[in-house]
């Protein structure tokens, strides 16, 4: 069992490094934890935090954050949000950038992948024939290598695409005879790029961008540490741009510089 001196250590790694905040979560943190640290070894959690500082080559750090942070998704989640983008958000940029045709759209917490290739659907869709005459691919990061590997490669159950349309399925999603799940077309892979990336970094935009999906990963970090992010997203967006939010999360309407829109959904 994690003492309390083990939790506030780890806490307060994880608080400085990535800004999750699991001060109030120390059964969680003991039970993802814990038999990790006995298969592997360890005599405590103070002597795995002891390995993870020295430890030159990362792993044991990617290890942890895996374990630690939760990724539950699924395709069409809060569609609201998809259906704003599309009807009110694409008609505005395709108009906006209709001499550049080069749109800069980042998911900014991927997890296993549904959310950015829903966005990348509903890009194909939108532009139909005109799409090959446009650059809309979506810069999807996380800061969990695991999730990532498994967006990469793309393979979903017959439940998680349940709620998918019919269309959608037969258009980007092959079957896997004899397994019952479906793999993302490459079509629709090319359409998003994935990469590890720590919230609590500088942001390496070269460009300002357009759109960003932020959703339900803000609910990990306080009120300080959110309101540092929103104001990076704010600096990092092209005036008129926007920034959509879990239906459950909130802005503090004083300090955001954001113009509400909807609940959930922002705009510079």
């Amino acid at each position: 069992m994690i003492t309390d001196q083990e939790f506030l250590r780890i806490s307060a790694w994880l608080k400085s490094h990535y800004g999750i905040d699991m001060g109030k979560k120390k059964v969680v943190m003991n039970g993802r934890l814990e038999n990790y640290i006995r298969k592997n070894g360890y005599k405590s959690f103070g002597a795995f935090m002891d390995a993870l500082e020295a430890d030159k080559s990362g792993k044991l750090e990617r290890m942890l954050v895996n374990l630690l942070t939760t990724n539950h998704t699924f395709f069409m989640r809060e569609f609201e949000h998809f259906e704003y983008f599309r009807s009110v958000v694409l008609p505005w940029l395709s108009e906006k950038e209709s001499v550049k045709k080069d749109l800069r759209i980042w998911c900014g917490a991927s997890s296993t992948g549904e959310e950015p290739y829903m966005i990348a659907m509903v890009l194909l869709d939108f532009f139909g024939t005109q799409h090959r005459f446009w650059d809309t691919k979506v810069l999807a990061t996380d800061i969990s290598t695991k999730v990532l590997r498994q967006a990469l490669e793309g393979v979903y159950t017959a439940e998680q695409l349940s709620n998918v349309p019919e269309k959608w399925k037969r258009q980007y999603f092959r079957y896997l005879s004899g397994e019952e799940r479906y793999a993302v077309t490459e079509e629709l892979k090319r359409e998003v790029l994935f990469r590890q990336f720590n919230l609590m970094n500088a942001f390496p935009f070269r460009r300002k961008l357009h759109v960003v999906f932020l959703r339900n990963v803000m609910i990990y970090f306080d009120e300080k540490t959110k309101r540092e992010l929103v104001g990076k997203i704010y600096n990092a967006l092209e005036p008129g741009g926007y920034l959509f939010i879990g239906t459950t999360e909130t802005l503090d309407r004083n300090s955001s510089p954001f113009q509400l829109i909807r609940p959930s959904i922002f705009r510079k």
